[in-house]
């Protein structure tokens, strides 16, 4: 049985991390940082800085965004029944975190399926009026795939841990996507939501070979804010409907869909520069 609910995972890590003191800290600014676990049937307990702040963190539990002094934070991950951060499974590793910088730190599988923890920068840049962002992130163990539009590759062997980021239109695009090299869809066409002032982060995590691939989706409101504002929000399955950062859990076969938004909308502008 899980020793914590949704609830309890959100509260327990801004409660320990807000006493967790960097390393090295600059005590003139924030950070936002955010925690999606991305390694399937694998929980763990996460050390930050040798103290113990997530107990028995489960697999497609995500939290945050904790509000952070900037610095290094070391960052481990045990087993669950362990006494402390001596033997990781994952880790150490040191996460610097930039004053009034949002982050989403994720441990995943790398693409041979072994443990990898990477440290993501959210762009919350200011879009255009009536434009939003959409970023992919392939943190599965899974191969590399092409983002189809028309039938051919617009992005071309995304694989982990990289990320492709477009700013779109705010509306919705249809495309598909392919193995890499290849043209046969093998998800989509897919209809995509892309919402205007808003950051949308699709992970696709898990293992193809066990097929326990699943995406987490995750949205950063207030692109459009004022310059002074910074974007942040409530994460996880405690988020409300006016948060402005919020996370969605998907599991099933759909693990890349969304990914091939950026292909269909880079063709749709393409052709409409080419008719003026």
């Amino acid at each position: 049985m899980r020793k914590t609910a949704a609830a309890g995972l959100a509260v327990g890590i801004i409660a320990a991390l807000g006493f967790a003191m960097p390393a090295s800290a600059d005590t003139n600014g924030s950070a936002q940082l955010s925690v999606l676990h991305g390694i399937p049937d694998t929980p763990v307990d996460v050390y930050v800085n040798g103290e113990l702040t997530l107990d028995d963190f489960q697999p497609g539990d995500l939290a945050g965004p904790l509000e952070l002094p900037a610095g290094d934070y070391e960052v481990a991950l045990t087993a669950t029944d362990a006494a402390d951060a001596s033997s990781p499974v994952l880790g150490p590793a040191t996460l610097t975190l930039a004053a009034g910088s949002n982050y989403t730190a994720v441990a995943h599988l790398t693409e041979a399926g072994e443990p990898g923890l990477n440290l993501f920068t959210n762009d919350t840049a200011t879009t255009a009026a009536g434009e939003g962002r959409l970023t992919v992130r392939h943190v599965a163990a899974a191969p590399a795939v092409d983002v189809l539009a028309g039938g051919s590759p617009v992005v071309e062997g995304l694989t982990n841990p990289n990320e492709a980021t477009l700013n779109l239109p705010a509306g919705t695009v249809s495309a598909a996507v392919a193995l890499a090299g290849t043209t046969e869809p093998v998800l989509g066409p897919t209809d995509v939501q892309i919402q205007d002032g808003v950051l949308t982060i699709v992970y696709a995590w898990g293992s193809a070979e066990d097929g326990n691939l699943a995406i987490a989706a995750q949205t950063v409101t207030g692109l459009h804010s004022s310059p002074d504002g910074v974007p942040s929000g409530s994460a996880g399955y405690l988020a409300q409907r006016d948060a402005s950062t919020t996370f969605l859990m998907i599991a099933g076969a759909g693990v890349l869909a969304i990914a091939v938004a950026a292909g269909a909308v880079t063709v749709v502008r393409a052709r409409q520069g080419a008719s003026h």
